[in-house]
């Protein structure tokens, strides 16, 4: 969960998912479209798809590998992951390279572009012969709250005296901060339909973004807007790897496969937030202060449509 999201975020999703799936064996056992509802919100679906594949790997294993290899075997385990919790959890002289530990070694050897297989080779030669999993913690830390990006707190610094970033007089030059790619637009349309209180959702197909969530039906996002001829709200949405504007049109017939879900049930839903937001967008409607449509206060939005949760 704390990849890409913030912790603050994620501990009160972490304590409820682990108070509804307190074992490996538990989670193992979970319908996949529970555990994507439980998980909608907090975005990267990818991770939750993982992480039912990674439970069930483990439950068929008995137990979970205790080195970094057999933990990259798991699906979902990056190298870095892996050896973050070799170090942690089994005492493996495993180097975790995190981005605060990447800059933390880059400037104790003034190194402009480090590469990952040079700071692990580093790091591997400062990890003491016990306590490796605090050593890694502490690395982590150092880098966050001390080592920064930008000011960093070298007075503050355990590893000052031996920091040639320090020597330098110029700690934040290294490493060199890489541009930023531009991030592409990106256009696409989802479908309303509703009857008798109720919308039709389908579910996305289980690979790909959103793989696996409950959704709006949608045609293929393009790289070219394709305006449909009534429009009942534009939601716009930025992903990592680029920004899409989505327009809801309505459509009188249901769109694929999917399921009529009462529209003051649609918090139950599981949606995640790029529809939760294309809801409130219809159900808004043309005046930001109407009142909302179907009891839908009691569904977890406020008087404005807007997700509560």
């Amino acid at each position: 969960m704390l990849q890409q999201t913030t912790v603050a975020a994620v501990k009160p999703r972490f304590a409820r998912f682990i108070e509804r799936w307190p074992t490996v064996q538990a989670l193992a056992a979970a319908p996949d479209e529970e555990v994507l509802s439980e998980w909608a919100g907090l975005g990267y679906y990818a991770r939750a798809r993982n992480l039912i594949a990674c439970a069930r790997a483990v439950a068929a294993r008995g137990k979970f590998p205790q080195d970094a290899r057999g933990l990259r075997e798991l699906p979902g385990v990056g190298p870095y992951t892996a050896s973050a919790i070799a170090a942690i959890a089994f005492g493996e002289a495993a180097p975790a390279v995190d981005t605060n530990i990447m800059r933390v070694v880059a400037r104790l050897h003034a190194l402009k572009r480090p590469e990952l297989a040079q700071i692990e080779r580093l790091l591997r030669l400062m990890m003491p012969a016990d306590r490796r999993g605090d050593f890694v913690q502490a690395m982590m830390d150092l880098g966050a709250t001390i080592c920064r990006p930008r000011d960093p707190h070298c007075q503050l610094c355990p590893l000052s005296e031996d920091c040639a970033a320090r020597a330098s007089g110029q700690p934040d030059h290294f490493p060199e901060r890489k541009s930023k790619a531009s991030r592409p637009q990106r256009y696409g349309i989802a479908w309303w339909t509703e009857r008798d209180g109720h919308v039709w959702l389908v579910r996305r197909p289980p690979r790909g973004l959103l793989g696996g969530m409950a959704a709006l039906p949608t045609g293929e996002w393009a790289d070219a807007p394709s305006s449909p001829a009534e429009r009942l709200g534009t939601v716009r949405h930025v992903f990592t790897h680029f920004a899409l504007e989505l327009d809801i049109a309505p459509s009188e017939e249901p769109v694929g496969q999917g399921w009529w879900q009462p529209i003051d049930g649609l918090n139950d839903a599981g949606l995640p937030t790029l529809f939760k937001r294309a809801v409130a967008a219809v159900l808004d409607g043309p005046e930001a202060n109407q009142p909302p449509r179907c009891g839908l206060k009691g569904a977890g939005l406020n008087p404005k449509g807007l997700p509560t949760s």
